[in-house]
């Protein structure tokens, strides 16, 4: 299924040189194709390497859709890191994003093993991040971690509905936020919604594994049509949703 929705994929989508929008040739540009050797790329390679090589077990309490490959709630965490954690080029591109927009306040739904997070805190060593695992095991082993690291990040164990119950409570706004758990149609649209108080004009969503299932091609058609997103862009890795007023509704496919 992947392939034929790749192979649409790239058919449909533009490098830099087929965008006429200002800022989204800029992201392309000085972003998804910035071609800087950065230093930091040796420290985003050695967490890579260091999890894929971690032979501890830890057991699973899977609270999304589980998994297609495993079939035993007892993980290695180096089998957890090949099968479903991020790749290393995705960190680089999250360590991108995080340097090119520069957010200050920064929201993570689904920890894991703190790829993405590790990514994100390095490519802005000022923001501030606050990231939920709903299983125990995996927020414990991640919080550790990201705390040897250094990387400026409170990893929440709770579940997301009972996280975002809580912020709701709150006035806080985020400047990027990155929706990766569940992977169901509804509860995806539902954390877009009760997040929408905590977005400004400026703020940028990413939402992870958007041809994951079914499920998750129909929420990201969804999301895309919702009435406070101006802009999307389908990288077919992610997608990120944009909601600058000053904007065309637009939506792009942009190969990375």
């Amino acid at each position: 299924m992947l392939l034929g929705d790749y192979i649409k994929f790239r058919f449909k989508s533009t490098n830099a040189h087929g965008l006429h929008s200002p800022f989204m040739y800029n992201l392309a540009t000085r972003c998804f194709y910035d071609k800087t050797k950065y230093d930091d790329y040796q420290k985003l390679k050695a967490y890579h390497q260091f999890l894929s090589q971690q032979n501890e077990t830890i057991e699973i309490d899977d609270l999304g859709a589980g998994s297609k490959k495993f079939q035993s709630d007892k993980r290695k965490i180096k089998d957890i890191s090949h099968i479903s954690g991020s790749s290393l080029k995705d960190m680089k591109i999250y360590y991108r994003l995080s340097k090119y927009f520069k957010p200050k306040n920064i929201l993570e739904l689904g920890t894991s093993l703190g790829k993405a997070t590790y990514s994100l805190g390095l490519g802005n060593p000022q923001a501030d991040i606050i990231t939920v695992e709903g299983d125990e095991n995996l927020a414990g082993f991640s919080r550790l971690l990201l705390k040897k690291e250094k990387i400026n990040a409170q990893v929440i164990n709770q579940d997301f509905n009972s996280f975002l119950k809580n912020l709701n409570q709150t006035k806080k706004q985020f400047d990027l936020i990155l929706i990766d758990g569940n992977h169901r149609y509804q509860p995806t649209l539902n954390y877009f919604e009760k997040l929408q108080k905590h977005i400004h004009n400026d703020t940028v969503v990413l939402i992870d594994d958007i041809y994951w299932t079914d499920e998750m091609k129909q929420a990201w058609q969804k999301l895309k049509e919702h009435p406070a997103v101006r802009q999307s862009v389908d990288t077919f890795h992610f997608g990120m949703l944009f909601f600058r007023k000053q904007q065309f509704k637009q939506n792009f496919m942009i190969r990375i």
